[in-house]
């Protein structure tokens, strides 16, 4: 009965460098506005102080411009949801706050969500590009602060199957572009120049580490080391060679992912298996999932480009779903900076 009445929810994401907003209807993605921090390039990283001021000040124009693209009006809206954790602590409460104020001004509902679930159940977004992965799955949720891979036996029932013991693949990624001399945020740039270069031109060892879990500490010091003795012996070793750099780089770090979900698939026996998170627009991580299929007899599931970095469409479906489960937060709901994905 609830699903044939039009549900608006607002969704709002804030948890890092992005601020975001984005309105849902019964599953349907009507707006989802990002507002980009280009702040943090000139020191290589995200600064948290200046992410807060700059979530201060775009959030209220992004969250106008999220409600007018979705032609509606606030007062059609049936529930806020935000991210609660996890995240940077400073950019959280940016978008707490602003979420319980809305939803006390509105005397409409408010669902706080956990930011990892998000980036995995941005899959039962209502798109026909992509197809939503049935129960159980498995979820490899890559991105700059996580790399985890994940049971999912229903919306909220999550468990972390492995999960990296210190850096997350994308720090992997802006580490190695920052030794290369690359801009931040050198991910992107690592996959540009790796699809014109050899990917087999020079070998990493690839860590050994127990069960499902990741490390990537270890490879990033043994490409600091690589590059520091090449460039002794021949000063424009970089320059000359980058893009097999890149291949190589890239190449290693796809197998050490691969090797391990290949694992956990002969584990679990669950052969349906689906990425998220904002490493998982990388182009080889893509690639080679999407040949999995052939090779393993995998389904896989592949998100949109838009729905892979931190976005408030992820926030506003699991809103949405947590709405049908009457599942609301109060105004005591606090920010939190760790978070689980088990977690809700």
């Amino acid at each position: 009965m609830i699903k044939n009445k039009p549900i608006y929810i607002l969704g709002i994401e804030s948890s890092c460098d992005d601020t975001s907003a984005a309105v849902i209807c019964n599953g349907k993605i009507l707006s989802n506005v990002v507002a980009n921090q280009e702040i943090h390039t000139k020191y290589g990283g995200v600064v948290p102080e200046l992410a807060s001021r700059a979530h201060q000040q775009n959030i209220v124009p992004v969250i106008q411009q999220a409600i007018q693209q979705a032609n509606i009006d606030k007062k059609d809206l049936n529930a806020i949801a935000f991210t609660r954790g996890p995240g940077l602590m400073g950019s959280l409460l940016v978008g707490t706050s602003f979420a319980k104020s809305l939803s006390l001004a509105l005397d409409i509902p408010l669902i706080a969500v956990n930011h990892m679930q998000g980036h995995v159940l941005a899959h039962f977004i209502e798109d026909e590009t992509q197809q939503k992965p049935p129960f159980p799955f498995l979820c490899l949720t890559i991105s700059g602060g996580h790399t985890q891979i994940v049971k999912i036996t229903n919306y909220f029932t999550m468990e972390v199957l492995g999960e990296t013991i210190d850096d997350a693949v994308g720090e992997a990624y802006d580490k190695s572009a920052k030794i290369l001399g690359l801009p931040y945020p050198g991910g992107p740039l690592v996959d540009k120049y790796a699809q014109l270069g050899n990917p087999k031109a020079f070998k990493f060892t690839k860590p050994k580490v127990d069960g499902l879990n990741f490390s990537f500490s270890g490879l990033k010091t043994g490409i600091l080391y690589f590059i520091q003795k090449k460039v002794i012996e021949n000063p424009n070793f970089i320059e000359e060679n980058l893009n097999d750099i890149c291949a190589s780089i890239q190449y290693t770090i796809v197998e050490i992912l691969f090797d391990k979900l290949k694992k956990a698939v002969k584990e679990t026996g669950i052969k349906h298996i689906a990425i998220a998170g904002g490493v998982s627009a990388n182009s080889e991580i893509r690639k080679v999932l999407k040949s999995t299929e052939e090779r393993f007899g995998w389904n896989t599931y592949i998100p949109k480009f838009e729905f892979t970095t931190d976005n408030a469409a992820m926030i506003a479906i699991v809103g949405y779903l947590k709405y049908l489960e009457n599942d609301f937060s109060d105004e005591n709901t606090s920010a939190t900076a760790r978070l689980k994905v088990s977690e809700n």
